[in-house]
């Protein structure tokens, strides 16, 4: 396993209420991430946008568990929708989430 570089503490004057809140927002960030399947489909939506036949063709997850994980990230604004005919397209919504899933690509991925 290579080796990681230690992450810089914060400055000490930080304001105890910013540290809260951005805390509060991280903390939702790695919630969408604690689940395989969301964590599966965010890393493919990291791609680009998709629809759910396309996901469930590419990650072999079934339709039902799809909807269910694609309606909790849309519930916590992970996901946006985009409705095209009678496809709804998915994206991630937070840029922050795709550097984030940058990392953890870079650290857990395979080199192909």
């Amino acid at each position: 396993m290579k080796p990681r570089a230690a992450a810089p503490i914060p400055p000490p004057d930080l304001d105890p209420q910013a540290l809260r809140a951005a805390a509060a927002q991280a903390v939702a960030a790695l919630k969408a991430l604690a689940h395989e399947d969301r964590l599966l489909l965010l890393c493919q939506l990291s791609q680009g946008e998709m629809c759910v036949s396309d996901l469930e063709a590419r990650l072999d997850i079934r339709q039902p568990t799809l909807s269910q994980q694609l309606g909790v990230l849309r519930r916590q604004g992970v996901v946006a929708t985009r409705r095209e005919g009678k496809n709804i397209h998915y994206r991630v919504a937070d840029p922050a989430l795709l550097e984030l899933l940058a990392v953890l690509y870079r650290l857990y991925c395979p080199e192909e």
